[in-house]
């Protein structure tokens, strides 16, 4: 089936090395791309090869990249492995990224994903020198069918000097009608409220838009995205579904939610699916979502019938979630609307909604801050992605993890978090498989003791209420957090000297 049907653009089609030579040393180039969907397929490989033939002349050759989320490794993976990156954001969790970031190669800017297109907009990162992004297919008027991600596309393709379209035969056509692109934004002081008040809600256009004189070159390519297969959950995780299911039972049973709850979002990750499952087999119906990625727990959910609204910015599905999505696309139009990551994480329309939010983390405090993003305060293991943007905003947030990692060397609860993504006055719920904290309305003496209580494992509780108690007693004072500053981040480096905490 042909797929470039504009008569303008069709005659830009060209190779991917073609299109990659229009890239220059120096550039920044913004891609499509959220969790290993929609990212393009073709043109940042072509990229790396001409990055390592430049490296081998001696030729200094680095870009500065722009995403909405993380991607493949056929592009965060391909050029880090030909150190062609100088400078990334908003969010990457690519190994080979990751190690350049954490040894310094890479400048690495972590931004909350309802921010980076509108500083990008704002100017506040500087030009965008380049667009790559893919689609699904151009349509005779120009306009363009988006592929199985949105993210930042369509500020990418609003701020570019030049445009490289990848169009992939590999996606559904049926994909056309599941997008909605909101173009109603302003700068300031000329912004007006965002009219969407229900997760499925249209407030925009099922396409993309481009001024088709920036666009360089047009690409075609057959190839999937890469996704990541999901983990079965197992005990820690299922245990950790069960509490928070019956947590939410609690919160119907007191009034304080209905009883199809409100919209959920669930980040990315295997305990994040399986407090989907979890919902599965609750009596819970009527269900909806306004969240950033589609795992394969929403899926489950709507094909059980459970779920009947999802809003989102990207699919994130495993391979068999993948395939079952696209031998079903048919079945979930009307069901499923994808939008730009600046709406799908907007914080206006989170707290107006009212999201319940589930996310994970590295580690909590005993007064509730959390850790997300960096191992042992200074290694960057993925970035803060969108979890800010809905734990703050929430109308209920979850913060989950394991109690224990490195098979119980290390203690997900510690007296003082090595980095700080959410602070203790946006948290409200931790939860591990020892149980779960409810901190809303606490103070900190009584959040350090219910944390200690109901998440810690049972290794490391006595530990951290001789913490707690010997920092009330030396300095009295100073009661309301009390804190030992020697002691705070021992139990982080004596696992950095003896490699256990």
């Amino acid at each position: 089936m042909e797929r470039v049907t504009c008569p303008v653009l069709g005659p830009r089609r060209t190779s991917a090395e073609e299109a990659a030579a229009l890239i220059r040393p120096g550039d920044v180039v913004g891609i499509s791309g959220f969790t290993g969907a929609g990212f393009p397929k073709a043109v940042p490989a072509a990229l790396a090869r001409r990055i390592t033939q430049a490296h081998g002349r001696g030729e200094e050759f680095r870009i500065g990249l722009w995403s909405g989320a993380s991607t493949g490794p056929e592009v965060d993976g391909e050029l880090a492995r030909a150190d062609g990156v100088a400078r990334r954001l908003p969010y990457s969790s690519d190994p080979d990224l990751r190690r350049l970031i954490n040894d310094g190669t890479v400048d690495y800017v972590d931004v909350h994903l309802s921010h980076a297109a509108q500083q990008a907009w704002f100017g506040f990162y500087g030009p965008l020198d380049v667009a790559v992004v893919e689609v699904a297919a151009i349509l005779p008027n120009g306009l363009l069918v988006p592929g199985t991600s949105l993210g930042n596309n369509k500020t990418w393709l609003e701020l570019a000097d030049r445009v490289v379209l990848e169009v992939n035969h590999w996606l559904p056509r049926d994909l056309e009608g599941f997008h909605d692109v909101y173009y109603g934004t302003a700068r300031p002081p000329h912004r007006i409220p965002i009219q969407l008040t229900e997760p499925l809600q249209r407030i925009g256009d099922p396409y993309l838009r481009v001024d088709p004189a920036k666009v360089v070159a047009v690409v075609e390519t057959d190839a999937p995205d890469r996704n990541t297969p999901l983990t079965p959950p197992d005990a820690a995780s299922r245990a950790m579904a069960e509490q928070l299911v019956d947590f939410l039972r609690h919160e119907v049973g007191a009034g304080r939610l209905p009883p199809e709850l409100l919209p959920l979002q669930s980040g990315v990750g295997n305990v994040a699916n399986a407090v989907m499952a979890g919902l599965m087999d609750a009596e819970f119906e009527h269900l909806s979502a306004f969240t950033e990625v589609i795992q394969d727990g929403l899926l489950d959910l709507l094909d059980a019938g459970r779920l009947t609204a999802v809003s989102a910015t990207s699919f994130g599905l495993s391979p068999a979630g993948q395939q079952r999505f696209l031998d079903n696309v048919g079945s979930y139009k009307g069901r499923i609307l994808l939008r730009s990551q600046e709406i799908s994480n907007h914080p206006e329309l989170v707290r107006r909604l009212g999201v319940i939010a589930i996310n994970g983390m590295l580690e909590a405090d005993i007064y509730g801050n959390v850790n997300s993003t960096h191992v042992m305060g200074s290694a960057m293991m993925n970035g803060i992605g969108g979890s800010g943007d809905f734990a703050r905003n929430a109308y209920l947030n979850f913060f989950v993890s394991p109690s224990t990692a490195k098979g119980g060397a290390i203690s997900s609860i510690v007296p003082m978090v090595s980095h700080v993504d959410h602070t203790e006055h946006d948290v409200q719920v931790l939860v591990t498989e020892q149980g779960l904290a409810d901190l809303r309305g606490l103070s900190p003496s009584d959040r350090a003791s219910r944390v200690i209580d109901h998440c810690a494992h049972p290794d490391f509780r006595d530990r951290l209420r001789d913490y707690v108690e010997r920092a009330r007693a030396a300095r009295p004072q100073a009661r309301h957090t009390p804190h030992l500053l020697s002691e705070a981040l021992g139990w982080h480096q004596r696992y950095l000297d003896d490699g256990a905490m």
